[in-house]
């Protein structure tokens, strides 16, 4: 019996992942995400699948998702018009985020069409989106569920496992188990004690380890963002001063509403309102709410305490774009969380216009800037900014809270390693390091033979290796 693994994307850059396993006459995706970022690589999400993958999306019999992000699930509706219809299993808190980001990407989709027909260019005529929101919608009905911890049977013969990994609610690894060869995916490897999801999880290792490699050659801070978070927040207070922070939707949004419960429930922040204006954001937050079971042990003990951990009080979510523009008219201290996190879109730059050339004020950066962005324009130093396209002073505190990734560090990647070894008592027979941009696959590859002893090389796109 022959087993094979295509590398379809995440391999010589971060996004896009999708990996083709093909055995015993079964075709098996894992993950099905669209490319970001370069432009070199985003226009490969244009190609019909067969292109790449050697097979129509019709001759796929399963895929499995290791979580909800859309660089991990964002093809699935493209692949859903071109064909796909077979099960998509991935876990509960998954099934309910991937709903909301691709009806979300699909809806971004049309306004990008619609967009490009007023601007009138495009490499379509006319321009159309990549999918639609319906599309999306369509393909929701494929999912189905699994249980964390529990082989589910995928394909006659062939079954599968997720386990939890902490990067958001829902990731998994998944170990791929089949009639000859047992493959591992490790997914994207989240952090070690940090707040609201449980630490990820080691597992068995077998014939194949996929190990992500994002932060594989670089350390998080070791900075105390409590003690950070509440020091920009009472500086700003204490100025009378509101604090923007444009924050990811999905996962980050999430732990700073926890750092400011903890924050207001010990005194060391005042009690003002937080307000997060972002859809998306709100109802991550209650998909959040609705699955304890992802839960460390510190946020167990408060919600048996009875409080949310991430509902701090005077909390208010946004509804309309007309509650949101009514936030102009507040100049009372307050935190306006909003989307995007880069600043490159969203209500965010509304709110950005507004704020940014009162010296009262403080945007607080949470996450990376790309290259080329608003944020990391502002990160740089920048004395003007150009928002809607109007020039503005930035007379703003503009200030920083690191150390909040939702990916685990080169070490803390290494820990998972050495635990999931640990329980194996063997090393994988071999590791392909995937999902990191070249110069940090290399790296973090080098790191896996001198410091763990294993057969690890870095994958390249639209490679097929034989297990």
């Amino acid at each position: 019996m022959t087993t094979t693994i295509k590398f379809l994307g995440a391999s010589g850059t971060v996004t896009g992942s999708k990996y083709l396993v093909r055995s015993n006459g079964k075709n098996i995706l894992v993950d099905a995400g669209i490319f970001q970022g370069d432009r070199e690589w985003s226009e490969r999400n244009w190609q019909h699948f067969s292109a790449y993958a050697g097979i129509e999306p019709s001759e796929i019999d399963a895929v499995l998702l290791t979580h909800s992000h859309i660089d991990h699930i964002g093809l699935l509706p493209k692949l859903k018009v071109e064909g796909l219809n077979c099960p998509i299993f991935t876990s509960d808190p998954s099934i309910h985020l991937a709903q909301l980001l691709l009806e979300d990407s699909g809806k971004i989709q049309e306004e990008e069409a619609e967009f490009r027909a007023a601007k009138g260019y495009s490499r379509f005529s006319p321009p159309r989106p990549l999918y639609t929101r319906d599309d999306a919608i369509e393909t929701m009905k494929l999912f189905r569920s699994v249980s964390c911890g529990k082989q589910a049977r995928i394909l006659p013969g062939i079954t599968a496992t997720w386990r939890r990994m902490g990067h958001i609610l829902g990731a998994c690894s998944i170990t791929l188990t089949l009639p000859d060869k047992t493959i591992t995916f490790s997914g994207d490897i989240g952090r070690y004690s940090v707040p609201i999801l449980k630490d990820p999880e080691a597992v068995s290792l077998g014939d194949l380890l996929l190990i992500e490699s994002t932060y594989g050659d670089s350390l998080h801070g070791t900075e105390e963002i409590p003690k950070l978070l509440a020091q920009v927040i009472s500086r700003t207070v204490n100025r009378g001063g509101v604090v923007l922070v444009p924050s990811f939707a999905v996962g980050r949004a999430q732990l700073l509403l926890y750092y400011i419960r903890e924050l207001k429930e010990q005194g060391q922040i005042p009690d003002i309102p937080i307000i997060v204006d972002s859809p998306m954001a709100r109802d991550a937050t209650s998909i959040y709410v609705d699955h304890p079971a992802d839960y460390d042990e510190d946020a167990l003990k408060i919600l048996h305490a009875g409080r949310q951990p991430f509902l701090p009080s005077k909390l208010r979510f946004i509804q309309s774009r007309e509650e949101s523009k009514a936030l102009n008219s507040i100049h009372e201290p307050m935190v306006i969380i909003s989307a995007s996190g880069m600043l490159n879109g969203g209500r965010i730059l509304h709110h950005l216009a507004q704020r940014i050339s009162s010296p009262l004020n403080t945007v607080l950066f949470v996450g990376y800037q790309a290259p080329g962005t608003t944020g990391a324009y502002l990160k740089s130093g920048a004395r003007t900014v150009r928002v809607f396209k109007q020039d503005m002073q930035v007379r703003a505190e503009v200030s920083e809270v690191s150390g909040l990734s939702a990916h685990g560090d080169r070490d803390e990647l290494l820990r998972w390693c050495h635990e999931s070894q640990a329980i194996s008592q063997h090393p994988p027979k071999r590791v392909m390091v995937v999902h990191g941009e070249p110069e940090v696959a290399a790296s973090f590859s080098r790191t896996l033979k001198s410091e763990m002893k294993w057969d690890a090389q870095v994958a390249k796109y639209l490679e097929e290796i034989q297990l």
